[in-house]
């Protein structure tokens, strides 16, 4: 009967436990719960003060962890933002959840050096994660590291991060932006080195040979920049080249001008060109010349910068008043309606 009574009663303690466990567990889902909807809502400390009332009785205390983390974070608690991703990192199976959230964080504090080695580790172990793609590409393009974001791209697009004209956009810029380290670090030749080994495709990209262009001038390199254009224009006869050649610095403009006027002869609707050339007829003071075509120029498409150069030929021949008007619509055209 003793051991009856023993076994009744050992019985009727672990349903009681188990009672009580249960009742601890499904209280604790719920102020989760509740705590992530305040989380949503942007009321971060009573987020906070539900997911950690009860998380050691969640059956996930990873959760309440990550969402106290970021709470704490938001209301800028960086000791307890990371008391609370530490705890996390306790749990099983806890490494990807927890480092994705660490680099969120140091993203939106600006930290990208740190970002950058939060997903370095995880890049290996998850190299597909579509997470882990999204910030490493937020990263590398504020770090400026160019040739990692290169190949990076075809990755973001095969995972649906990038569509693919996005995927070309972000091809330029990074390209681009690995010129202006080369000239930075190797100098015109280096440059030049460069941009000869680069694919035959991504040398017929206008924007490309514009970035390239940019670069010799910066380096001083503008008889080789003028080549460049020249044959560009030729094989391809992108009218954007044209807007570069009165940055050139060279010792003699003649050449450049000739190539302007035959250019226009071709196709008189070409505005680049027309802009271009009156911008030289400017420097050899023509005014005359230079109103003419900055005109025709304007005529074809609006400019702020024509304008001003167009107000400022009429000046030197005392057309005060068209000069005025011109200066009117140029501020028209700066200033929003």
């Amino acid at each position: 009967g003793l051991e009856y009574l023993f076994k009744k009663l050992i019985y009727a303690s672990s349903t009681t436990w188990n009672w009580f466990s249960v009742r601890k567990l499904k209280r604790s889902r719920r102020y989760t719960n509740e705590g992530i909807i305040k989380l949503l809502e942007g009321d971060w400390k009573g987020a906070e003060k539900k997911v950690t009332r009860w998380a050691n009785h969640h059956d996930m205390p990873l959760l309440c962890y990550l969402v106290a983390s970021q709470a704490a974070h938001e209301q800028g608690n960086t000791a307890e933002r990371d008391k609370y991703i530490e705890l996390a990192s306790q749990q099983d199976d806890s490494l990807l959840a927890v480092e994705l959230t660490k680099a969120k964080q140091q993203i939106s504090e600006s930290n990208y050096e740190a970002a950058f080695d939060t997903l370095s580790s995880l890049k290996g172990s998850h190299p597909n994660n579509t997470a882990v793609l999204g910030l490493l590409k937020a990263t590398y393009m504020q770090l400026k590291l160019w040739q990692p974001l290169l190949e990076l791209t075809p990755k973001l697009a095969k995972n649906k991060l990038l569509t693919a004209d996005e995927q070309s956009e972000l091809e330029q810029k990074a390209q681009c932006g690995l010129l202006h380290d080369v000239a930075q670090q190797q100098g015109s030749e280096g440059l030049i080195s460069h941009w000869n080994k680069l694919p035959r495709k991504q040398k017929q990209s206008s924007h490309l040979v514009s970035c390239f262009v940019k670069q010799l001038i910066a380096r001083k390199a503008d008889a080789e920049a003028f080549t460049v254009i020249k044959e560009n224009i030729a094989k391809t006869g992108s009218n954007e080249l044209y807007m570069l050649l009165p940055e050139l610095n060279l010792a003699d403009h003649h050449p450049v001008v000739v190539m302007l006027e035959r250019a226009i002869g071709k196709d008189s609707n070409n505005a680049e060109a027309h802009s271009a050339l009156a911008q030289f007829y400017l420097r050899e003071q023509k005014w005359a010349e230079a109103q003419n075509h900055f005109e025709k120029a304007l005529a074809l498409r609006s400019n702020v910068s024509d304008y001003g150069y167009l107000s400022d030929a009429l000046e030197k021949q005392n057309l005060t008043k068209a000069a005025h008007e011109v200066s009117r619509k140029a501020l028209a055209l700066v200033q929003p309606a």
